[in-house]
């Protein structure tokens, strides 16, 4: 259990110069390609390595969970920001001007399931409330190691049922409702749709995944070359895909105290038949491409409407440094036009206009910003 946990949290914080600046070899050229966004980036991301350097388990955790808090330290939110009350489940609103409380978000943030919350996530969460003139309520779902994966799972799925009656001002029936996350977050996001079309309930109008993970163990024919661009995960995951799969998938068992195979923690390898549609995010730099793409192509093949939008250059997650990246608000540009797509399609009750805008994103997956 302590291998994979320390690994997962040497991977969110292992980010290091040569992601944008490449190899010694590299440098100088790259260098010159960096814009000064990209650099305060990079230091800010040196920052949080640089307070958890040297530390060990428990004391690093801590760390890294102050660490993302910090993250919303000074950011400039306009949406109203209201802690859950009466019974609700734990978690914040995050309310933009005008938003309607009819329409509604689920938004689970990621960490590694073992750190982030609400606070950390606020630059996505205000951003998708102002996008989607919608009411996000941002989950503080339980973490490891101290609770069980599952558990953390369990609240999503409460918190699911809770928002199909409930918005930031009491009892009342949502009219429009999207799940959504990030990293670890994004693959609770996508373990939770396929829930919901197994529990029967009312579906959420879309779903967006923001570079998810959807293969725990991380089988991939792009690893070798994914390792030494993904700055976030490649570092750490390098030493820990070393290890024999055997071993690996024991590690995996002890720390998730579930199969690594099973859906829940692994959505990839679920049935992905009746999925809402469904936009997925994801860097070309990073490790999780290649099990996000298997992820949509499987959908696809099932009749679900999941699409992938791949973005070059990025670092994991670069959603976070909006408005600092403008590729962070130029991929924010592309949810919110996935959304209104949805909501045509669902007027017209019909799937053409998603079907045409899936299309559209799969012609620019090699350059989105166009």
């Amino acid at each position: 259990m302590a291998l994979i946990i320390i690994a997962l949290v040497s991977a969110v914080l292992a980010l290091r110069r040569k992601h944008w600046a490449g190899e010694e070899d590299d440098e100088t050229n790259t260098a010159s390609s960096l814009n000064e966004s990209h650099r305060q980036v990079l230091e800010k991301i040196n920052g949080m390595h640089a307070a958890t350097e040297g530390l060990r388990g428990r004391a690093r955790i801590k760390e890294l969970r102050r660490c993302m808090d910090s993250m919303s330290d000074g950011l400039d939110v306009i949406s109203s920001i209201r802690p859950s009350v009466n019974g609700a489940p734990k978690g914040e609103w995050v309310v933009a001007p005008g938003a309607a409380p009819n329409r509604r978000i689920l938004y689970i943030h990621g960490g590694s399931w073992i750190a982030g919350s609400p606070k950390s996530h606020r630059a996505i969460t205000d951003r998708l409330s102002r996008l989607a003139n919608a009411c996000v309520f941002a989950l503080d779902y339980r973490l490891m190691p101290e609770n069980r994966y599952q558990d953390g799972l369990s609240d999503c799925q409460l918190a699911y049922r809770w928002l199909l009656d409930n918005g930031p001002n009491g009892k009342e029936t949502a009219d429009f409702l999207v799940v959504a996350g990030d990293s670890a977050g994004g693959s609770h996001a996508l373990v939770l749709i396929a829930w919901i079309r197994d529990q029967e309930l009312p579906p959420p109008n879309a779903a967006l995944a923001l570079s998810p993970s959807t293969d725990l163990m991380l089988t991939l024919q792009s690893a070798p070359d994914k390792l030494k661009t993904d700055a976030m995960l490649g570092p750490s995951l390098e030493k820990l895909m070393r290890i024999p799969l055997p071993l690996r998938w024991l590690v995996a068992v002890l720390s998730m105290r579930t199969l690594p195979s099973s859906p829940l923690v692994s959505p990839l390898r679920g049935n992905l038949h009746q999925l809402p549609p469904t936009l997925i995010q994801v860097s070309e730099s990073e490790l999780l491409l290649e099990n996000a793409q298997q992820y949509a192509a499987k959908a696809q093949a099932a009749g679900s409407l999941v699409t992938v939008q791949s973005w070059p250059d990025m670092v994991h997650v670069w959603h976070l440094f909006t408005p600092l990246l403008p590729e962070a608000e130029a991929a924010f540009a592309h949810v919110g036009e996935f959304l209104a797509q949805v909501e045509a399609s669902a007027k017209n009750q019909g799937q053409g206009a998603v079907e045409k805008y899936s299309a559209e994103l799969g012609k620019q997956a090699r350059n989105p910003q166009g």
